[in-house]
């Protein structure tokens, strides 16, 4: 924000009879007001959709329908669409493997430089210049690939971080084959900008695992592994919970092999988009010495 990133402070323009005004006067009362809005919306507001915004399209069909509405970004920058857009489908037939192709509809906020000239000005002995400028949102298609734990993600790196910082808004998710849309348009990525009466809970697994050793004793070892939690879309770091999928102990021949002797597993270092867990594991006998090559990470967080 500009008010308190670049400046630290606080300042309101007065006027006094008889000063001599600029268009740089002006225009700071109006982008003190608009920065202060925003500073309100991202205190009081996560990004999402306000109202309306709604999205349609029935299966068969090449195009969807996005109706007027209102939406937040993670800078409390407000969003907002006045008259109903045609958006046409994105002409891909299907993937290399023939089959569909998904894509989010996301929305965002224009960049000043994009913005269109709607009313312009003769000026007093100099030339003309821009008086309105018209915000209309970006709306764009994002196309979605496989990723781990076979979640559908964002191909595009730069996009999938803009819409896990909550600089993009997800309207609605379609799935293409031959250009058309195989099913309806998909509402259930959307999130809401009102504060949640519910905690936000996402869950997921990730195989396989990377894991680090670390011996203790000839009969004892820490493992360690970073597990991928950003197909939740965390806004801030949630409260973890995650398990091990896979055998806890083995015996053969009467003798146990492996136990695992910390579980569940201890969530280390969490972030928005990931943590670590680590878990002790005593090798009592000879045999596989790393069983934990086929386990699974299943987790869940509450935010």
């Amino acid at each position: 924000m500009g008010i308190l990133d670049e400046t630290g402070f606080v300042e309101r323009l007065t006027f006094f009879d008889g000063q001599r005004l600029f268009a740089s006067d002006l225009q700071g009362i109006e982008a003190f007001h608009r920065e202060m809005r925003w500073l309100h919306n991202q205190s009081l507001h996560q990004p999402g959709i306000g109202l309306g915004l709604a999205v349609t399209g029935r299966r068969d069909e090449r195009e969807v329908s996005v109706g007027p509405g209102y939406a937040l970004d993670a800078l409390g920058r407000e969003i907002v669409l006045t008259r109903d857009r045609v958006e046409q489908v994105p002409p891909a037939a299907s993937d290399d493997a023939g089959s569909s192709v998904f894509f989010d509809l996301a929305v965002s906020y224009p960049a000043d430089e994009n913005l269109e000239e709607a009313e312009t000005r003769e000026g007093i002995c100099l030339p003309r210049g821009v008086v309105r400028l018209r915000e209309e949102p970006v709306l764009c298609w994002i196309r979605l690939v496989q990723g781990d734990g076979g979640f559908l993600t964002p191909q595009d790196p730069r996009l999938r971080q803009e819409i896990q910082d909550g600089l993009r808004i997800v309207l609605a998710r379609v799935e293409v084959l031959q250009c058309r849309l195989r099913q309806d348009v998909s509402l259930a990525e959307r999130r809401s900008a009102r504060p949640a009466r519910q905690p936000y809970v996402a869950c997921g697994s990730q195989a396989p695992l990377v894991w680090q050793e670390n011996l203790i004793s000839q009969a004892l070892v820490v493992l360690t592994a970073e597990v991928d939690t950003s197909s939740g879309g965390f806004l801030t770091t949630p409260r973890y919970s995650v398990r091990l999928a896979g055998e806890r102990f083995k015996v053969q021949n009467n003798q146990v092999l492996f136990r695992v002797l910390d579980f569940p597993p201890n969530v280390d270092t969490p972030l928005p988009d990931g943590f670590q867990l680590s878990v002790l594991v005593s090798i009592l006998t000879g045999g596989d010495r790393k069983p934990w090559n086929g386990w699974t990470a299943v987790w869940m967080g509450v935010e």
